[in-house]
């Protein structure tokens, strides 16, 4: 399992593109030769770039083991640059946000795989615990930190409630992390922060201790992983076929759980539509 940095990526990936899957053909002299696919994985970058390499790639160095195929993660320090990754169709399989998904149906042929079974998704906001705010109206022209402008639950969905639910007109701060949105709180930077119930459950003790949830956004679908369109029939559904079976193991449901998907199932596409009657485009950014 192989880890490449964005900026280095752009440069090669003309090169990897040539890439097929694994083979075994003969030529006219009778000799096998094998060929190997890269494929090049995208992970929303909801935490650090470290936190995101300690869970990934143990799950994919397992997938290399059962599909025969080599995955090269590209580092990709931000969500923002994370959708203008996906908008140009640089990942083969990616774990990203619902609403991501449904941009990189529509832009890229991108069709969401697998999900975990066991949950759905919804946007926190938090404040600090002795905080005395009692009603969500009290939030009006705060300053409210998010990790970016599209993280679903954590700031699209939220900011989308905020505003035509709840009438309330917010100044976003955007910190590129989860972490960081709770750690704008706690320090006094802003009022209050968006962020999903994943990502504040991955907290340490000492730092949840000092927050409180103050504020849920309705429930959707959870984050797919999802594998373009180019991509061949055959090749999806070996690593689908690896990914299940890694999720019904001991070991790999340990590893599953790091993400975190507690019961990894199939998915399709036509599930994550709904999202798409909730008026978030008004609030969702496109990349630059």
């Amino acid at each position: 399992m192989r880890i490449i940095n964005y900026a280095a990526f752009m440069l090669i990936v003309a090169l990897l593109s040539c890439n097929e899957p694994r083979i075994e053909k003969n030529t006219d002299e009778g000799i096998i030769i094998k060929e190997t696919r890269i494929l090049k994985v995208g992970i929303v970058p909801q935490f650090s770039a470290k936190r995101i390499l300690s869970i990934w790639s143990p799950i994919l160095e397992e997938l290399e083991v059962k599909t025969g195929y080599q995955f090269q993660i590209v580092g990709i320090p931000t969500i923002p640059e994370f959708e203008q990754a996906y908008e140009k169709g640089i990942f083969d399989i990616a774990y990203m946000n619902p609403y991501h998904s449904i941009v990189a149906n529509k832009t890229q042929g991108y069709e969401a795989v697998l999900k975990d079974g066991n949950k759905q998704l919804f946007g926190v906001l938090v404040v600090k615990k002795e905080d005395p705010i009692q009603d969500i109206s009290e939030l009006n022209g705060e300053n409210i930190s998010f990790p970016s402008p599209n993280a679903l639950g954590a700031s699209l969905l939220m900011r989308t409630e905020l505003k035509t639910s709840k009438n309330i007109d917010i100044t976003p701060i955007y910190v590129n992390t989860h972490t960081n949105s709770y750690l704008s709180v706690l320090q006094g930077e802003t009022r209050a922060g968006g962020g999903v119930m994943g990502t504040f459950n991955e907290l340490s003790n000492n730092i949840k201790s000092q927050l409180r949830i103050f504020y849920t956004t309705q429930k959707t679908p959870p984050h797919p992983i999802v594998i373009h369109q180019r991509v061949d029939e055959a090749t999806q559904q070996s690593i689908i076929k690896a990914l299940l079976e890694i999720g019904k193991d001991i070991d790999g449901k340990v590893l599953l759980s790091k993400i975190p998907i507690q019961n990894l199932v199939e998915a399709n596409q036509t599930e994550y539509k709904i999202l798409e009657d909730l008026g978030m485009e008004d609030f969702y950014v496109k990349p630059e």
